[in-house]
């Protein structure tokens, strides 16, 4: 029991520190090895975390690389300046549509996508219209918040939902009429506390005149074009072929191939390319999928060891305490967790639990989406809730907007909570409505 925290909490040390740029999957690859070398988890556990995460890690990998040719393309900066065109210079106004916007590519390219595209193009927007540091503040936490907070609609929306939806037998469609709505509640609580908080950093206005015409932006107008129809197929493709039970890393890789090629001119004959298929395919996140295996694996071990048990019997005991306390406990509960853990380990650890404990039918799935939002949204309490949050600081780091640990969690401990309650509130509400019927 001891042996397997131990190796637990010295793999999370060397992910977050990563010490001389060492890559958050080899630190994990490495406490696998030393776990399965002390017989903490056994080689048949190494195929059951596999049929785990495989689908998950390599949807997640399709993903970015569609967000990351997107991006290449000026397909979000177009979207951004478009969107400060309509603030019309009120900074009241503006600030609700970048949440907006934020919302929306978490929703369609994940909670990672949303931080870490999103967050430099405002920046560069933010620097345009000479907003006050305190008001730039306010945006650049909005942006990040929101990537997490309204990353619930889809499957592919965290990798968080996915893992949860395939560990379960969950389809698209089913996971999508229960959580297009609550994301809808989560969205418009963001917008609700995160107003409220920074409602005195928001600038009353702000120089339209001094921001591009967002067709500048376009820089590929090939893959531009070819943007919004394959996108709309790809969605279309989501929902059809759930019946059948096709991983969705097929659909989505083949997506993401269409995308290269298009991008890559090879199913063209047009100019030479814009994006670097090089770049793409460089800055594609490869390390989560060793990062996915290691450290799953070092969870299951720890799992095995006494979590899971403990786990499951505090779902056990908030399941007397009836559906409505159960869908909030679980979620609070998981969340914490995900705070101290970070949330796709505490993931695991959820659904194992959740597989374990004897409940009603409803309550299982209440406990199962609440899983899902405490793991989505937990993650906000503090900066290792995540990897999105930890690669978020780094490249506001990068920017030159460095934002302390103890500043994170000031604002996170504050509006976080009450954007998870009314979430989780919406879902206790809406499964039983749904499952009525």
């Amino acid at each position: 029991m001891m042996l397997a925290f131990v190796i637990f909490i010295a793999t999370l040390i060397f992910v977050i520190w990563q010490p001389r740029g060492l890559g958050i999957g080899w630190s994990a690859l490495a406490g696998a090895v030393v776990a399965l070398a002390t017989g903490v988890v056994g080689l048949a556990d190494v195929a059951v975390v596999w049929d785990i995460v495989w689908d998950a890690t390599f949807t997640f990998v399709a993903l970015i690389i569609i967000s990351l040719i997107l991006d290449e393309a000026g397909f979000f900066a177009w979207a951004a300046l478009h969107i400060a065109r309509w603030g019309g210079g009120r900074g009241r106004l503006l600030f609700p549509l970048i949440i907006v916007l934020g919302a929306m590519i978490a929703s369609l390219f994940a909670n990672d996508g949303a931080a870490l595209l999103l967050t430099p193009i405002v920046l560069a927007i933010l620097l345009r219209l000479d907003f006050s540091p305190a008001a730039a503040l306010a945006f650049i936490i909005a942006t990040g918040f929101v990537a997490d907070t309204t990353s619930l609609p889809l499957v592919t929306s965290n990798l968080v939902n996915i893992v949860t939806a395939n560990y379960f037998g969950i389809s698209f469609s089913r996971y999508a009429l229960v959580m297009v709505p609550v994301n809808l509640v989560s969205l418009l609580a963001t917008l609700l506390v995160v107003g409220l908080y920074f409602r005195r950093e928001i600038p009353r206005s702000y120089p339209v005149d001094r921001l591009e015409d967002p067709a500048s932006a376009i820089r590929d107008h090939q893959v531009f074009r070819a943007a919004f129809p394959l996108l709309g197929l790809l969605l279309v493709s989501l929902f059809v072929t759930a019946r059948w039970g096709i991983p969705i890393a097929f659909i989505m890789g083949t997506a993401a191939l269409v995308l290269m090629a298009i991008a890559g001119r090879w199913l063209s004959f047009g100019r030479g390319h814009v994006v670097s298929m090089r770049a793409v395919l460089t800055n594609a996140p490869w390390q989560i999928v060793l990062f996915s295996v290691g450290m799953y694996l070092v969870v299951y071990g720890l799992g095995n060891a006494w979590l899971t048990d403990w786990s499951a019997g505090v779902l056990a005991w908030l399941s007397l305490q009836g559906d409505f306390i159960a869908t909030l406990g679980t979620g609070f509960a998981v969340a914490i967790l995900a705070s101290i853990m970070n949330n796709l380990p505490a993931t695991l650890i959820g659904a194992l639990a959740i597989d374990q404990v004897q409940v009603a039918p409803l309550t299982q799935e209440l406990m199962i989406y609440a899983n899902v939002i405490g793991n989505d949204l937990g993650p906000k309490f503090t900066p290792i809730g995540s990897l999105a949050t930890l690669l978020w600081l780094h490249v506001l780091a990068g920017k030159g907007h460095r934002i302390t640990w103890g500043a994170y969690v000031k604002v996170g401990l504050i509006i976080t909570p009450p954007v998870l309650l009314l979430t989780l509130m919406a879902l206790a509400l809406w499964l039983p409505l749904v499952s009525a019927n």
